[in-house]
Protein backbone atom coordinates (compact mmCIF):
# COMPACT_ATOMS: atom_id res chain seq x y z
CA UNK A 1 0.00 0.00 0.00
CA UNK A 2 1.53 3.42 -1.17
CA UNK A 3 -0.59 4.87 1.71
CA UNK A 4 0.52 3.03 4.92
CA UNK A 5 3.30 0.96 3.46
CA UNK A 6 2.34 -1.81 5.98
CA UNK A 7 -0.32 -3.76 4.14
CA UNK A 8 -0.49 -5.64 1.26
CA UNK A 9 -2.14 -3.29 -1.81
CA UNK A 10 -5.68 -4.75 -3.40
CA UNK A 11 -7.03 -1.76 -4.76
CA UNK A 12 -5.37 0.88 -7.65
CA UNK A 13 -6.78 4.43 -8.12
CA UNK A 14 -8.06 4.92 -11.39
CA UNK A 15 -6.96 8.23 -12.16
CA UNK A 16 -3.48 8.11 -9.90
CA UNK A 17 -2.96 4.58 -10.24
CA UNK A 18 -1.70 4.85 -6.72
CA UNK A 19 -2.03 1.54 -4.52
CA UNK A 20 -4.25 1.19 -1.24
CA UNK A 21 -4.99 -1.64 0.96
CA UNK A 22 -8.43 -0.33 1.75
CA UNK A 23 -10.95 2.17 2.32
CA UNK A 24 -9.61 4.48 4.64
CA UNK A 25 -6.45 4.61 3.03
CA UNK A 26 -8.26 5.42 -0.51
CA UNK A 27 -9.93 7.93 1.40
CA UNK A 28 -6.66 9.15 2.83
CA UNK A 29 -5.09 9.10 -0.70
CA UNK A 30 -7.51 10.94 -2.39
CA UNK A 31 -7.80 13.73 0.21
CA UNK A 32 -3.59 13.83 0.68
CA UNK A 33 -3.28 13.96 -3.52
CA UNK A 34 -6.62 16.16 -4.17
CA UNK A 35 -7.68 12.73 -6.29
CA UNK A 36 -11.24 12.62 -7.47
CA UNK A 37 -10.41 8.69 -8.27
CA UNK A 38 -12.32 9.15 -12.08
CA UNK A 39 -10.32 7.58 -14.52
CA UNK A 40 -9.12 10.76 -16.94
CA UNK A 41 -10.39 9.69 -20.33
CA UNK A 42 -8.10 11.97 -21.96
CA UNK A 43 -5.06 11.73 -20.48
CA UNK A 44 -2.30 11.93 -22.87
CA UNK A 45 -0.97 8.05 -23.56
CA UNK A 46 2.42 7.72 -25.82
CA UNK A 47 2.19 5.73 -29.43
CA UNK A 48 4.50 3.27 -27.80
CA UNK A 49 2.47 2.89 -24.59
CA UNK A 50 -0.91 2.39 -26.52
CA UNK A 51 -2.66 -0.85 -26.04
CA UNK A 52 -6.20 -2.40 -27.49
CA UNK A 53 -7.83 -1.10 -24.05
CA UNK A 54 -6.91 2.81 -24.85
CA UNK A 55 -8.26 2.30 -27.76
CA UNK A 56 -11.34 0.69 -26.54
CA UNK A 57 -11.45 3.64 -23.54
CA UNK A 58 -11.28 6.01 -27.02
CA UNK A 59 -13.95 4.66 -28.58
CA UNK A 60 -16.22 4.33 -25.43
CA UNK A 61 -15.13 7.72 -24.83
CA UNK A 62 -16.71 8.93 -28.12
CA UNK A 63 -19.59 7.12 -27.98
CA UNK A 64 -20.66 9.09 -24.32
CA UNK A 65 -19.65 12.31 -25.98
CA UNK A 66 -22.04 11.20 -29.23
CA UNK A 67 -24.88 10.25 -26.77
CA UNK A 68 -24.67 13.61 -24.73
CA UNK A 69 -24.64 15.90 -28.06
CA UNK A 70 -27.60 14.02 -29.40
CA UNK A 71 -29.26 14.64 -25.89
CA UNK A 72 -28.33 18.45 -26.09
CA UNK A 73 -29.69 18.38 -29.80
CA UNK A 74 -33.60 16.97 -28.70
CA UNK A 75 -33.74 19.16 -26.19
CA UNK A 76 -33.33 21.96 -28.00
CA UNK A 77 -35.55 20.87 -30.47
CA UNK A 78 -38.33 20.80 -27.52
CA UNK A 79 -37.61 24.45 -26.05
CA UNK A 80 -37.08 26.05 -29.72
CA UNK A 81 -40.59 26.23 -30.33
CA UNK A 82 -41.79 27.80 -27.03
CA UNK A 83 -38.50 29.97 -26.86
CA UNK A 84 -39.52 31.32 -30.47
CA UNK A 85 -43.38 32.11 -29.80
CA UNK A 86 -42.21 34.32 -26.60
CA UNK A 87 -39.65 36.07 -28.66
CA UNK A 88 -41.98 36.30 -31.74
CA UNK A 89 -44.62 37.80 -29.03
CA UNK A 90 -42.51 40.04 -27.95
CA UNK A 91 -40.91 41.52 -30.93
CA UNK A 92 -44.59 42.14 -32.23
CA UNK A 93 -45.79 44.27 -29.15
CA UNK A 94 -42.27 46.25 -29.68
CA UNK A 95 -43.29 46.70 -33.58
CA UNK A 96 -46.90 48.22 -31.41
CA UNK A 97 -44.98 50.63 -29.96
CA UNK A 98 -42.52 51.64 -32.37
CA UNK A 99 -39.66 49.90 -31.67
CA UNK A 100 -37.75 47.62 -33.86
CA UNK A 101 -36.74 44.94 -31.46
CA UNK A 102 -33.97 42.37 -33.21
CA UNK A 103 -32.87 39.27 -31.30
CA UNK A 104 -30.16 36.96 -32.00
CA UNK A 105 -29.52 33.05 -32.07
CA UNK A 106 -29.20 31.27 -28.91
CA UNK A 107 -25.77 31.00 -28.23
CA UNK A 108 -25.30 34.85 -28.69
CA UNK A 109 -24.05 36.48 -25.19
CA UNK A 110 -26.76 39.02 -25.39
CA UNK A 111 -29.39 36.31 -25.79
CA UNK A 112 -28.34 34.55 -23.06
CA UNK A 113 -28.22 37.36 -20.58
CA UNK A 114 -31.21 39.30 -22.43
CA UNK A 115 -34.26 39.45 -19.60
CA UNK A 116 -36.65 41.68 -21.18
CA UNK A 117 -40.12 40.59 -21.21
CA UNK A 118 -43.83 42.43 -21.79
CA UNK A 119 -46.46 42.15 -19.07
CA UNK A 120 -49.76 41.76 -20.56
CA UNK A 121 -51.97 42.79 -17.76
CA UNK A 122 -49.94 46.14 -17.25
CA UNK A 123 -49.25 46.61 -21.42
CA UNK A 124 -45.74 47.58 -20.01
CA UNK A 125 -42.37 46.58 -21.15
CA UNK A 126 -40.20 46.02 -18.44
CA UNK A 127 -36.28 45.72 -20.26
CA UNK A 128 -33.00 44.87 -19.15
CA UNK A 129 -30.76 47.70 -19.56
CA UNK A 130 -27.08 48.63 -19.61
CA UNK A 131 -25.47 51.56 -18.65
CA UNK A 132 -22.41 52.66 -19.73
CA UNK A 133 -20.13 55.33 -18.07
CA UNK A 134 -17.10 55.68 -20.32
CA UNK A 135 -14.77 58.31 -18.64
CA UNK A 136 -15.07 55.94 -15.27
CA UNK A 137 -14.82 52.37 -17.52
CA UNK A 138 -17.72 51.21 -15.91
CA UNK A 139 -20.54 49.48 -16.78
CA UNK A 140 -23.87 48.35 -14.85
CA UNK A 141 -26.43 46.21 -15.60
CA UNK A 142 -30.32 46.47 -14.85
CA UNK A 143 -33.10 43.83 -15.31
CA UNK A 144 -36.76 44.52 -15.12
CA UNK A 145 -36.80 48.40 -15.52
CA UNK A 146 -40.34 49.42 -16.47
CA UNK A 147 -40.54 51.46 -19.91
CA UNK A 148 -42.76 54.65 -18.09
CA UNK A 149 -39.58 55.30 -16.02
CA UNK A 150 -38.16 58.56 -16.86
CA UNK A 151 -33.89 58.11 -17.91
CA UNK A 152 -33.73 60.82 -15.41
CA UNK A 153 -34.84 58.45 -12.07
CA UNK A 154 -32.76 55.52 -13.65
CA UNK A 155 -29.62 57.49 -13.61
CA UNK A 156 -30.55 58.71 -9.95
CA UNK A 157 -29.01 55.67 -8.02
CA UNK A 158 -26.07 56.15 -10.18
CA UNK A 159 -24.62 60.12 -10.21
CA UNK A 160 -27.34 61.57 -7.61
CA UNK A 161 -24.65 62.93 -5.43
CA UNK A 162 -27.85 62.29 -2.74
CA UNK A 163 -29.62 59.08 -3.58
CA UNK A 164 -26.82 56.68 -5.51
CA UNK A 165 -25.06 53.92 -3.37
CA UNK A 166 -22.31 55.50 -1.80
CA UNK A 167 -19.85 52.74 -3.57
CA UNK A 168 -21.05 53.72 -6.87
CA UNK A 169 -20.68 57.29 -5.93
CA UNK A 170 -17.27 57.17 -5.25
CA UNK A 171 -16.48 55.30 -9.05
CA UNK A 172 -18.71 57.67 -10.97
CA UNK A 173 -17.04 60.58 -8.78
CA UNK A 174 -16.60 62.70 -12.11
CA UNK A 175 -20.62 62.14 -13.13
CA UNK A 176 -21.61 63.00 -9.42
CA UNK A 177 -19.57 66.15 -8.73
CA UNK A 178 -20.80 67.13 -12.37
CA UNK A 179 -24.16 69.51 -12.91
CA UNK A 180 -27.03 67.57 -14.43
CA UNK A 181 -27.16 69.74 -17.30
CA UNK A 182 -23.81 68.40 -18.46
CA UNK A 183 -25.12 64.84 -18.79
CA UNK A 184 -25.59 63.76 -21.93
CA UNK A 185 -27.96 60.31 -22.54
CA UNK A 186 -26.65 58.58 -25.94
CA UNK A 187 -27.19 55.35 -27.87
CA UNK A 188 -25.99 53.88 -30.67
CA UNK A 189 -27.67 53.80 -34.11
CA UNK A 190 -27.76 50.37 -35.38
CA UNK A 191 -27.10 49.16 -39.29
CA UNK A 192 -25.03 51.19 -40.07
CA UNK A 193 -21.56 50.89 -41.87
CA UNK A 194 -18.49 50.45 -39.56
CA UNK A 195 -16.91 53.80 -40.75
CA UNK A 196 -19.70 55.52 -40.09
CA UNK A 197 -20.57 54.92 -36.33
CA UNK A 198 -23.11 57.26 -34.88
CA UNK A 199 -25.40 58.01 -31.55
CA UNK A 200 -29.00 59.28 -31.13
CA UNK A 201 -28.97 61.61 -27.89
CA UNK A 202 -31.55 60.84 -25.72
CA UNK A 203 -33.80 63.02 -23.90
CA UNK A 204 -33.53 62.26 -19.68
CA UNK A 205 -36.67 63.89 -18.83
CA UNK A 206 -38.85 61.67 -20.93
CA UNK A 207 -39.37 58.06 -20.29
CA UNK A 208 -37.68 54.87 -21.71
CA UNK A 209 -40.55 53.95 -23.74
CA UNK A 210 -40.40 57.35 -25.78
CA UNK A 211 -36.46 57.25 -25.91
CA UNK A 212 -36.81 53.64 -27.55
CA UNK A 213 -39.48 54.78 -30.15
CA UNK A 214 -38.71 55.30 -33.48
CA UNK A 215 -35.30 53.01 -32.57
CA UNK A 216 -33.91 49.59 -33.58
CA UNK A 217 -32.79 47.89 -30.88
CA UNK A 218 -30.64 44.85 -30.92
CA UNK A 219 -31.94 42.36 -27.60
CA UNK A 220 -31.77 45.14 -25.41
CA UNK A 221 -30.83 49.36 -25.18
CA UNK A 222 -27.30 50.18 -23.91
CA UNK A 223 -27.52 53.54 -23.05
CA UNK A 224 -23.51 55.79 -22.58
CA UNK A 225 -23.83 58.32 -20.48
CA UNK A 226 -21.35 61.32 -21.06
CA UNK A 227 -20.63 64.34 -19.94
CA UNK A 228 -20.29 67.56 -22.52
CA UNK A 229 -16.84 68.96 -20.63
CA UNK A 230 -14.96 66.04 -21.40
CA UNK A 231 -13.52 65.18 -25.30
CA UNK A 232 -15.59 61.48 -26.68
CA UNK A 233 -14.92 59.67 -29.28
CA UNK A 234 -18.65 59.27 -29.84
CA UNK A 235 -20.60 61.20 -33.18
CA UNK A 236 -24.23 62.35 -32.93
CA UNK A 237 -26.07 62.31 -35.83
CA UNK A 238 -27.01 65.45 -37.41
CA UNK A 239 -24.52 67.79 -36.86
CA UNK A 240 -22.73 68.08 -40.09
CA UNK A 241 -25.24 69.78 -42.91
CA UNK A 242 -23.60 68.20 -45.36
CA UNK A 243 -24.27 64.77 -43.35
CA UNK A 244 -27.76 63.57 -44.40
CA UNK A 245 -29.70 61.08 -41.83
CA UNK A 246 -29.35 57.49 -42.86
CA UNK A 247 -32.41 54.79 -42.69
CA UNK A 248 -31.50 51.30 -41.33
CA UNK A 249 -30.52 50.18 -44.55
CA UNK A 250 -28.08 52.44 -45.24
CA UNK A 251 -29.95 54.66 -47.53
CA UNK A 252 -30.05 58.55 -47.52
CA UNK A 253 -32.85 60.15 -46.45
CA UNK A 254 -33.72 63.48 -44.87
CA UNK A 255 -33.13 64.84 -41.33
CA UNK A 256 -36.06 64.05 -39.42
CA UNK A 257 -37.51 66.66 -36.82
CA UNK A 258 -35.74 64.50 -33.99
CA UNK A 259 -32.28 64.87 -35.57
CA UNK A 260 -32.34 67.93 -36.46
CA UNK A 261 -30.51 70.56 -34.24
CA UNK A 262 -28.14 67.81 -33.06
CA UNK A 263 -25.00 68.27 -32.01
CA UNK A 264 -21.23 66.15 -32.55
CA UNK A 265 -18.13 66.06 -30.51
CA UNK A 266 -15.30 65.04 -32.29
CA UNK A 267 -12.06 64.07 -31.07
Amino acid sequence: CETCSKEEAKYRCPRCMKYSCSLLCVKKHKLALSCNGVRDKTVFVAVNEFTDLNLLSDYRFLEDVGRTADAAARHLAKIRPTAKKLLSSLRNKAQKCNIDLKTLPIGFTKRRENSTTFNPAENKFYWHLKLVFPHCHAEYTLKRVPDDKTLADILKPYIDPVESDPVVCQRLKIYTASPRSDVRILMKIENRRQNSVRYNELDASRSLLDNLKGKVIIEYPTLFVVLKTLKIDMVVLGQDASEPAESSDGESSSLSSMEEGEIRDSS
